[in-house]
């Protein structure tokens, strides 16, 4: 599932923003200062970030602002009580690609996340089609020529990940993230398992492994 970074100091909004995500099927990292973001934003692969501007240690604008000046393209949707025109346009140079007024409305902000990813990942809608598989994000539904297919919630989180970054190989060490529960890791064992259970269902062809490199489907090992 797509992996969301949460930027947000009120004690009581951030968390409650987090478990609605959550709900929504997104892996959800929440944190309240902008020192901690920007740490964050530099080092981890995140889908979609959910700047407040008002930040503690660096405000969201200054966080936005480095990140974009270095090289730092992940999508970006502005989330705060400052609504005058100005303020927006500032949002907006700084680099954001979205803009939500508080207080926020879940089912648009939901509705906006998932148009950033679409935009990010080429798609006009909330599917996917590779080969005979076709992926309904939004619905979590999975179709094999046409047919139902039944995946666990791991399952349909690996084969997710890797059809959204298809022709590029996705390592055990992402696929793991991509399976964080907010409180435990999943086991050393976790991604070989979902992995080959995913090769009964689909078709052993339809996922590539190479030593070294990870896994990945859309293409053919080198």
């Amino acid at each position: 599932m797509p992996r969301l970074l949460l930027a947000e100091d009120d004690a009581d909004l951030g968390p409650a923003i987090r478990r609605a995500l959550e709900l929504e099927g997104y892996v959800v990292d929440l944190f309240t200062r902008g020192d901690d973001v920007l740490a964050a934003g530099r080092s981890a692969d995140y889908d979609v970030l959910l700047l407040d501007i008002g930040l503690p240690h660096g405000t969201g604008l200054e966080v936005l602002r480095m990140l974009r000046g270095e090289g730092i393209a992940t999508p970006v949707i502005v989330v705060t009580a400052f609504d005058r025109t100005q303020q927006r346009v500032a949002g907006l140079d700084a680099g954001a690609d979205d803009y939500v007024v508080k207080p926020v409305d879940l089912e648009e902000l939901a509705a906006r996340i998932r148009s950033q990813l679409r935009r990010r990942e080429g798609r006009q809608d909330d599917t996917m089609t590779i080969g005979p598989v076709m992926l309904d994000f939004a619905g979590h539904v999975a179709t094999l020529e046409g047919q139902a297919l039944p995946l666990t919630a791991k399952e349909f989180r690996v084969l997710a990940l890797l059809m959204r970054r298809s022709r590029r190989f996705v390592s055990k060490a992402d696929l793991e993230a991509e399976l964080y529960d907010g409180d435990n890791w999943a086991e050393s064992n976790t991604v070989e398992v979902a992995i080959s259970s995913l090769r009964r269902k689909i078709g052993r062809d339809f996922i590539h492994t190479a030593r070294g490199l990870g896994y990945m489907v859309g293409g053919r090992e080198r």
